[in-house]
Formats: structure tokens, C-alpha cells, sequence
């Protein structure tokens, strides 16, 4: 159990890395942005990033720190508006009958957002290869020629990839 007084200074440098870098922090983002809302949105999921984590940097490596963890949110950021973008363009060129909701929509956006980030925790080929087959509806000959590797290995990445989405199912 940890003690009042060790709590104390686990928060401490938490506060002072927030008072210190929190306006540098907004400034770098909207530069790098260009909106001043969404930089606000990601210094804020910074901070709950290292909130989650439970560490803090050392004073001298506090912006190197901050720095790392927005980039990898402004990854993420884009990527959800580069998968945002495409399924509401798709959404455009349906009847207006068959839209979903936008709550169906949102629900939707989220799922594709995790699918996205699973797909992305495989490496190349086999997310290659079970994006060609459940997509595109190629044959595992068809994903070995263009990939250049045998079927058995095509075998061996669709069940890789497959294993991974029914571990994301199943997860508590």
C-alpha cells in the first residue's frame, strides 16, 4: 500500500509537469494541427496517457516526453479521421433509406477504429494477406502470388490474423 506522504510526491511532479509544459504542449500541438480545439483535445489526452501510466519524466526530458506521446496521438488522430472520412464517404453513395443512424454510425466508426488498430499490431504480410481474402475475396493462391510466398504461408498468416481478432472478441 502506498503511503500518504509517497502518493504526495508521485502527484507533485505530475502537477509541476503540468503547470510547466501544459501551454508549450497546447501551442506545439496547434502548430503542428493547425486547430486550436483539437490541440486541446490531444494536450489533454497526453496528459491522461501519463496519468494512466503512473511515471512521470525527469524535469530535463519533460517536453522529449510529452513530445513522443502526442505524436503517437496525432498518429492515432489521423488515422481515425483518415477511417472516418472513408466510411462516410461510402455512407454518401448509399440511399438515403439505408443510412444507419448517426449513433449506428458512431458505433460503427468505433468498431472500424479497433479493427484498424488490431490489423495494425501484425505485421505486413499478414495483415496484408486476411485484408486481401476478406476484402478483396482473393483465393490463398491469388495472396501468395501477389505477396510471393507459398499458400501454407498465406494458411499461417490468415490464422494468425484471425486468432488476434478472436482474442479481441473474447477479451474481458
Amino acid at each position: 500500500m502506498v503511503s500518504i506522504k509517497q502518493q504526495a510526491r508521485r502527484e507533485a511532479p505530475f502537477d509541476a509537469l503540468y503547470h510547466n509544459h501544459h501551454s508549450w504542449l497546447r501551442r506545439w500541438l496547434s502548430a503542428k494541427l493547425g486547430c486550436s480545439h483539437t490541440a486541446a483535445d490531444l494536450a489533454h489526452d497526453t496528459y491522461l496517457r501519463i496519468l494512466a501510466r503512473g511515471t512521470t519524466p525527469a524535469p530535463d526530458q519533460s517536453r522529449r516526453f510529452l513530445t513522443q506521446i502526442a505524436k503517437g496521438l496525432m498518429v492515432d488522430h489521423y488515422r481515425r479521421r483518415r477511417i472516418e472520412t472513408a466510411y462516410l464517404e461510402t455512407l454518401s453513395q448509399l440511399p438515403e433509406t439505408l443510412s444507419p443512424s448517426p449513433e449506428e454510425q458512431a458505433i460503427t466508426i468505433e468498431a472500424l477504429v479497433e479493427i484498424d488498430v488490431l490489423l495494425h499490431g501484425l505485421s505486413e504480410k499478414p495483415r496484408r494477406a486476411f485484408l486481401m481474402c476478406r476484402l478483396d475475396g482473393q483465393s490463398y493462391q491469388q495472396i501468395a502470388d501477389t505477396l510471393g510466398v507459398s499458400v501454407s504461408s498465406v494458411e499461417k498468416y490468415i490464422a494468425k490474423a484471425l486468432l488476434v481478432c478472436h482474442h479481441a472478441m473474447h477479451e474481458p
